[in-house]
């Protein structure tokens, strides 16, 4: 009995110690905005959200947003390609990187739409080409149904939108139970963004250390992981995609072949339900493509574009 009792309390000890060495506080702004603000990183205060942008090359704009649980920085890659020849902007969007959580809670993709909106119009921007990857996907096909006017282009990359018929990851499931949020909310070691990280990646080996150490400081940032938890609870228009047809900008979307949070069928339907819509498939890119092989994927987006300004034949 004496033994038993010792193996139990070595084991809750143990467990106690490990949950003690996986628990993660959040990180201050100023302590992330002095490691990832660096040039050409600005602020702009948008209807009380203080949104963290960068704007780089000269050209027609194009805007770029992030996934869930990503950041602006997602996008460096389209960055370097696509800069010589437009303007391209990115940003953190509300619960994000460094623009960090909402005060006024507007996670759903339509709410995130319109602070895309009223950034727009602070920029002072009148038309632009717009491209998302998943959620970012879901904010930008949104804003383009409601805002057609200010969209020149529109680029889905592996974009969410459509109800699932599969179950959502597993960390997303987690996130939204009750209770168990919560928890997890306080517990987010380095290996789950490692393992999650990978899990996204066509090619698992691409994944760098200093990646990974971005999207976990990055998820660290104060309010950012309680606001992941409230997004992840919150309730979309779920039959928005019925209105796809509606779009009438060029439109190309971009699907990585081994994605496994959202199946390329989905990029198939996108395809059919948005008029004269282009499909490229990456048979082994992952669900960040853009992320995972820049230099391809941007390549497809100058080439669209091109081809998109071109004047119609007579």
């Amino acid at each position: 009995m004496k033994l038993r009792r010792k193996v139990l309390v070595f084991s809750l000890a143990l467990l106690v110690g490990v949950l003690a060495a996986t628990l993660r506080w959040d990180v201050s702004p100023a302590e992330l905005e002095a490691r990832y603000a660096t040039r050409p990183s600005r602020f702009l205060d948008v209807e009380g959200l203080r949104i963290h942008y960068r704007e780089q090359g000269q050209g027609p704009p194009l805007l770029l947003l992030h996934g869930s649980n990503s950041s602006l920085f997602t996008w460096e890659g389209w960055v370097r390609e696509l800069s010589e020849n437009y303007r391209v902007i990115t940003l953190d969007l509300p619960g994000h990187g460094l623009t960090g959580p909402d005060a006024r809670g507007r996670y759903t993709a339509d709410a995130m739409a319109e602070v895309v909106e009223s950034f727009r119009a602070r920029l002072g921007l009148e038309r632009f080409v717009l491209a998302g990857n998943s959620m970012g996907g879901s904010v930008s096909w949104r804003y383009a149904l409601r805002h057609p006017e200010r969209v020149s282009a529109l680029v889905l990359v592996d974009s969410a939108g459509y109800p699932r018929d599969t179950p959502a990851p597993l960390v997303f499931r987690l996130m939204r139970a009750p209770g168990v949020g919560e928890v997890l909310s306080l517990f987010s070691p380095r290996w789950v963004i490692d393992r999650n990280l990978r899990a996204v990646y066509g090619d698992p080996s691409r994944v760098t250390e200093a990646l990974v150490e971005q999207y976990h400081a990055l998820l660290l940032r104060e309010g950012n992981r309680r606001a992941t938890r409230e997004r992840l609870r919150s309730v979309s228009d779920e039959t928005r995609w019925k209105h796809l047809g509606e779009l009438r900008m060029p439109t190309l979307i971009l699907w990585g072949g081994k994605d496994t949070w959202i199946p390329l069928e989905h990029g198939h339907r996108f395809a059919r339900d948005i008029p004269g819509a282009r499909l490229i498939v990456y048979p082994e890119l992952g669900h960040v493509p853009m992320e995972e092989d820049a230099a391809r994927t941007a390549a497809d987006v100058r080439g669209f574009l091109e081809a998109s300004s071109a004047p119609s034949p007579l």
